[in-house]
Parts: structure tokens; C-alpha cells; sequence
């Protein structure tokens, strides 16, 4: 593999987990929720049917905040059998309300980063979720100014990156990803013949896990943190 990335002209970057802590936030919201439907059904049951109505609702609400909430009420009223009072939806909006007021914490060494690279490479941001929440983040991060282009897409496969690219006149062999997520910012950049580098996050959604066998089929390098980039891009 290519690892000077000498014919990289423009570098994307994901946002949740990436620039900033996002999926922390989801694993306290889902123990909070937890508790509060304990009078129904075991934690772990309700973790496996959480999980299987956010799937479900995808296609409808898409990622984001707004449509785990909503999958939240759905859960907690099919698990009480629609005996849930008033005063336990509101409890869960809340646990939504939360998450969406959360401070945005920047991962170590972002800004610096972002900084460094936007001297010689053109940078974009590709993100996935709610318009409305990525927008608000993105502000709160004091991140804008470093990015030549800002898109929040609907999913993350090969077919939006395609048509994102090829919108923004880019061309594969010289773009460079970067992402937590193996699923969404990795693998789909490989096969339409880009480059990506993983930088994991210490935790990570059901849903954006892939088997070992998918992650080693393609080629993509792993760093451990945002800052060696620096030493790469020197």
C-alpha cells in the first residue's frame, strides 16, 4: 500500500468520534433508559430491543439523536405493553434533550490537526445524522474555518461518496478518508478505489461493526490517534 500518500490532494474527515465524542453519549442514554424501563424487562433486554427498533426505524428517521429518541418511546411502550405514564416519556425526551445539549469535546489534537493539514491539502468534513444536531455541533466546535466543504449525507456507502466526489470534482486515487468507523468511513472509500486511514474510537455502535474478515479484506492503515497525521503529511 501507498503510505506517503504523495498523491493525496484532499482529505475528508468523519465527525462523531473522529473530531469529537458523540457515541459516549448514546451508551449513557441507553443505562439511563435502561433504568428506566427496569420494572419491565432485564437491562440486556432492553439494550437487544432498543437496538432492533433503531434498526428497524432507520430507514425512516435515518441517524442521529432525534431518531433514537423516537425509537426510545417505541421501545419503552411496546416493553410496558403501553402502560408507560406520562411522566416516563417525558423522562425519555429528556434523556434526548440531554444528549442534544451536550458540550461538544473535541478528541485530542484535532484542532492542531486540522490546522496543520489545511496548509497543504484541502480538507472536507463527510458526516452522517441530523442536519439540524451536525450543524449545531459543528459550530460549537470552533471547527469550520478548516474545511473547504461540509456535507452531512443520508448514509455512508459507496454510491454517496461516489456522487459526493464526483459533485465536488474530486477524484478518487486522490482523496483521503478518515474515520472511526470501519463500516461507514472505510471500507466504502477502498472499494471505489480511494484511501482511507482508521483511527478507532474506544467504543462503537452495534450497527457500525464489521466481522474480521470484512475489515481485512480491504487495504486502508490504522492509526491510534489523530496526531500522527501530522507526521505523515510533514
Amino acid at each position: 500500500m501507498n503510505t506517503n500518500y504523495q498523491h493525496i490532494k484532499v482529505i475528508g474527515f468523519d465527525a462523531d468520534d473522529t473530531l469529537w465524542v458523540n457515541e459516549t453519549y448514546f451508551r449513557d442514554a441507553e443505562l439511563e433508559f435502561a433504568k428506566l424501563l427496569a420494572p419491565y424487562e432485564t437491562a440486556n433486554k432492553i439494550d437487544q430491543e432498543l437496538f432492533k427498533k433503531e434498526i428497524e426505524n432507520l430507514s425512516l428517521y435515518g441517524y442521529g439523536v432525534k431518531g433514537f429518541v423516537l425509537s426510545m418511546v417505541e421501545t419503552a411502550l411496546e416493553l410496558s405493553n403501553n402502560s408507560l405514564s406520562n411522566e416516563a416519556i417525558t423522562k425519555i425526551l429528556n434523556i434526548g434533550k440531554t444528549m442534544l445539549n451536550q458540550p461538544v469535546e473535541l478528541l485530542e489534537g484535532v484542532e492542531a490537526t486540522l490546522k496543520h493539514l489545511s496548509k497543504t491539502h484541502r480538507l472536507i468534513l463527510v458526516t452522517k445524522g441530523d442536519l439540524l444536531d451536525q450543524e449545531r455541533k459543528l459550530e460549537k466546535s470552533n471547527l469550520t474555518s478548516y474545511f473547504h466543504h461540509i456535507e452531512v449525507l443520508s448514509d455512508k456507502k459507496e454510491a454517496n461518496y461516489t456522487k459526493l466526489l464526483n459533485h465536488l470534482d474530486i477524484n478518487p486515487s486522490e482523496f483521503l478518508m478518515v474515520g472511526n468507523s470501519l463500516k461507514s468511513d472505510i471500507l466504502p472509500l477502498v472499494s471505489i478505489g480511494a484511501e482511507a486511514i482508521h483511527i478507532p474510537f474506544h467504543t462503537t455502535w452495534l450497527h457500525e461493526q464489521v466481522s474480521r474478515k470484512e475489515a481485512n479484506e480491504k487495504d486502508y492503515k490504522t492509526l491510534q490517534s489523530l496526531t500522527e497525521l501530522k507526521s505523515i503529511f510533514n
